[in-house]
């Protein structure tokens, strides 16, 4: 029979530093990981952030919980996004996930929502019956250097003994790019590349309707879920890279006016921006982002920004080589949907929900 165990902001800190989470065939979580959900602003003491599945006392799942909320009228509506949900295969009959599942829609009143997931995780969502799509997100991602090493063997595993080959290809073709690419210069306007998120910055950012404010964004880049460094092979999900950075960006007009910022995260040659403040005109951004696109020698970058994505159409000089549609789906449970105003949208950015952690 599956039992279940929840850990609430203090059980799961006296979990971690105790290090009976090690203890089992598979880690439920990390300790940084852990760390960073203790120290999520929006969590509440009472909130389960981890709940574990057992069978006869062994560890066969997990559901990690990630608190957020919607601030709307003056009246709060907490919620929280499945984070992670994993269950041994070797245990799947006893159903391990829709247990843990129920169990998350007991503990949040059926307030979860989920994005970023899985075709095989949909399917189970898609069963359980109570989730909607809402809110899509169509999005572009642009590739600037060849990565056949990488993205061949994982579409086709057959093909990993082709390896050295891939390599050697994608040394050839990445030369003739940065051939191509050398007079590529620094943009000629004042920017500024910083590690947070500073004073000037949060007052602009504060003039914007915004999900997460500059503290909360903050937070997370000082506890991130990803650490450079070595894989942790009992964890199964995002835990180490060997680059993971964040980088705030400013861009300043001719009067020394802040007039745009943005979040950059770079990951293993894979560039995100999980968020992005301007009222003007995106031109400038574009030019600091093919910029810093050849100086870091980035193979792909992802963006579900409209107004940045349409910039970057018009523009003759982002330095791509292809680009193709993505598109992000998101889940809401039907009772967190009852509770949101008709027409209700977010306006989620790219790092909203737990995107900008991975």
């Amino acid at each position: 029979m599956i039992q279940l165990k929840t850990f609430n902001r203090k059980e799961l800190e006296d979990f971690i530093l105790s290090g009976s989470f090690q203890q089992y065939d598979f880690l439920p979580i990390t300790r940084h990981r852990a760390l960073s959900h203790i120290r999520n602003p929006k969590a509440r003491d009472e909130d389960s952030l981890l709940i574990l599945a057992f069978y006869e006392d062994k560890l066969v799942g997990y559901v990690g919980c990630f608190p957020d909320k919607f601030e709307i009228d003056g009246k709060e509506i907490h919620y929280a996004w499945l984070s992670t949900l994993y269950v041994n295969p070797e245990f799947r009959k006893e159903r391990p996930a829709k247990k843990l599942l129920k169990k998350v829609f007991e503990e949040y009143d059926g307030r979860i929502a989920i994005t970023e997931f899985t075709k095989e995780a949909e399917a189970l969502y898609t069963i359980m019956g109570v989730f909607e799509y809402v809110f899509p997100k169509e999005g572009k991602r642009y590739y600037f250097r060849t990565d056949a090493v990488k993205m061949i063997p994982e579409k086709k595993p057959e093909t990993k003994a082709l390896k050295p080959l891939f390599h050697a290809l994608d040394t050839m073709a990445n030369s003739l790019i940065s051939i191509k690419n050398i007079k590529t210069g620094k943009p000629d306007f004042h920017y500024e590349i910083k590690d947070c998120i500073d004073k000037e910055s949060t007052d602009f950012v504060a003039e914007f309707s915004i999900v997460r404010h500059a503290e909360e964004i903050n937070k997370f880049i000082e506890n991130p879920w990803v650490l450079e460094g070595k894989k942790e092979e009992k964890y199964l999900f995002s835990s180490f890279a060997k680059v993971f950075r964040f980088f705030w960006v400013k861009i300043y007009d001719r009067n020394k006016k802040l007039k745009a910022c943005f979040l950059l995260q770079l990951r293993d040659g894979y560039l995100k921006i999980p968020y992005l403040f301007s009222n003007t005109e995106l031109d400038e951004v574009v030019d600091f982002l093919n910029y810093f696109i050849v100086k870091n020698k980035v193979k792909g970058f992802t963006s579900y920004q409209t107004k940045l994505n349409e910039a970057i159409q018009h523009s003759k000089t982002f330095s791509k080589i292809y680009e193709r549609d993505f598109k992000r789906e998101y889940l809401f449970h039907q009772q967190l949907l009852k509770e949101l105003p008709a027409n209700f949208d977010p306006h989620y950015q790219d790092g909203d929900g737990d995107c900008m952690m991975t």
